[in-house]
């Protein structure tokens, strides 16, 4: 049974719009945002879609889902104009590879917002606009070490939730991942429910993950195997049990951990087994290592480090240039700094993605931005003209690493001027420091720490310091990885911004004289340095 027989079966076949309209009371947008477009959500969202407008400090904020991340050269140009005519001149790459325009000060025209929805931007269904972007590795399809190519899976599900409204009473955050295999894996991002590619006795099947326990940690494995062929089908009956056990109505919806921690993991997914027509192949089999792929190993225990998890240095693998499985192709992974494209930029990236490569453009989860397809002989002069922009290739670049959130320019509930002052260390740390592997600095205007949920090598956490003047602004400092989310120790508090950029070069210079090798990495020293560094 295809997906789209087997998912009608659990969640029924498409509302019509008479039907729609009796099950949500609709409201126009604000005329902000275009007049004349259905929305679930009166006045403002809470999370922001390309339809839904969400208020910040600097005013309003859209956030365009790009499925899977990856979008064409014509698509960047329309919305390098939109950020032009309404926004602030300038995008930025999320860690869910969205996009956002930001500085949204005049009205944008339901005109505008149907001509994007017209070249496959935002959900074609705006009632679901707002659910969290679908998450793939940014190098499916051209990795060449990927055992399943992830992108259909994107589309499909994507396709799903739009010719499904009943999914609008999911909750905004409801978040899936398709994970292929290979080099470029997004296995450790936070998401409600992954499915990843695994090898079992020669065959591809997909390990299904789930968000239970603890807030803030990845998916937890529920030992259940699944063929490529029920990975979509199975996901639509989680999302019908969600929906039968969430209040709809409600303004605030369950995150989908809340309710597998109150029903209980086992007996949610025995809800989900009685949707489906085939049964859930529960296994303790150990998925075959990435090292023994293609090697012809029937079944092989997990070798160390080589998890469902982040492999050593993989991720920032895809900066610079790089072979694609395709013979003669390359792709080029660009640094964004702290996730940002001037519109400008963007329309040089489309016009080079159209000239030398497919016309497709990749965004990623480190918010960073891949040209894909490029031949062979013309990888220098692509090169070349990303120099002209302003852009960078390396992963050795304090940029490529450096993640920061919108700040108090942006929010309100930041302390601090983050993207301001990780700019500011840049700009002290490139003439000081050479790298030769990426560190992850992450700045964090608070405790939410919306930039970035997983782990960083160094969290500076944003803090209001009072001194005999008034307030100043400052940070603390954590290292290393520990249950708590920002390190294993704070190991200075109080830092004004001032005293920052020459503690943090000390640090990087104790790492480089210290470290067993050039292998290990900040974050693993930083684990086993004693000394205050």
């Amino acid at each position: 049974m295809k997906f789209r027989d087997c998912a009608a079966a659990v969640m029924g076949s498409p509302k019509s719009e008479c039907q729609l309209s009796r099950c949500h009371t609709h409201h126009l947008l604000p005329a902000l945002h275009g007049e004349g477009v259905p929305s679930l959500l009166s006045g403002f969202a809470t999370c922001p879609g390309l339809f839904y407008a969400t208020p910040a400090a600097d005013g309003i904020l859209s956030r365009i889902r790009i499925p899977g991340g990856i979008i064409s050269s014509q698509q960047c140009r329309a919305i390098a104009d939109i950020a032009d005519q309404h926004g602030g001149g300038y995008v930025d790459v999320t860690n869910r590879a969205n996009l956002q325009v930001r500085e949204i000060r005049t009205g944008i025209n339901s005109e505008v917002l149907q001509h994007l929805q017209d070249m496959g931007l935002g959900s074609r269904n705006s009632v679901v606009d707002h659910i969290r972007n679908i998450m793939t590795s940014p190098t499916a399809g051209i990795d060449a070490q990927e055992l399943i190519d992830t992108r259909p899976f994107v589309q499909d599900w994507d396709n799903y939730i739009a010719a499904h409204p009943a999914l609008s009473g999911l909750s905004a955050k409801f978040s899936v991942c398709f994970d292929g295999g290979g080099i470029i894996r997004v296995c450790d991002r936070l998401n409600d429910i992954l499915f990843a590619a695994v090898l079992v006795d020669g065959n591809v099947y997909f390990r299904l993950y789930l968000s239970v326990g603890t807030k803030g940690q990845p998916p937890s494995d529920t030992g259940i195997l699944l063929t490529p062929e029920q990975c979509l089908p199975v996901l639509a009956a989680l999302t019908e049990v969600y929906l039968a056990h969430s209040n709809t109505t409600n303004n605030r919806r369950l995150r989908l951990l809340e309710l597998l921690n109150t029903l209980g993991c086992e007996n949610y997914l025995q809800e989900v087994q009685q949707r489906l027509p085939f049964s859930l192949l529960c296994s303790n089999l150990t998925p075959q290592p990435p090292s023994l792929v293609g090697k012809g190993e029937k079944f092989s225990p997990l070798l160390q480090g080589e998890g469902l998890g982040e492999r050593l240095d993989a991720k920032y693998q895809h900066i610079g240039i790089h072979p694609q499985r395709q013979q003669g192709l390359f792709y080029i992974g660009v640094v964004l700094p702290l996730g940002r494209l001037e519109s400008n930029q963007m329309k040089g990236l489309a016009d080079l993605a159209a000239k030398y490569g497919s016309g497709t453009l990749r965004l990623t989860p480190w918010q960073n931005l891949l040209l894909t397809d490029i031949p062979q002989q013309w990888v220098g002069d692509v090169q070349s003209k990303i120099a002209f922009l302003g852009l960078d290739i390396s992963a050795t670049n304090i940029k490529s690493a450096l993640i920061a959130c919108s700040g108090n320019k942006g929010c309100a509930s930041s302390a601090t001027d983050t993207k301001s002052h990780a700019l500011a260390l840049v700009e002290y740390l490139e003439t000081r420091v050479t790298l030769d592997c990426p560190v992850n600095i992450h700045f964090s205007g608070c405790e939410k720490s919306c930039a970035q949920h997983s782990k960083s090598d160094i969290t500076l956490l944003g803090v209001s310091i009072e001194d005999g003047n008034g307030t100043v602004e400052g940070y603390h400092v954590y290292v290393g990885d520990s249950e708590h989310k920002f390190g294993r120790k704070i190991i200075y508090q109080y830092v004004t911004f001032a005293e920052l950029p020459a503690l943090i070069k000390r640090m990087l210079d104790v790492y480089k004289i210290q470290r067993l090798n050039s292998d290990e990495s900040f974050g693993e020293f930083a684990n086993r340095y004693t000394e205050k560094l």
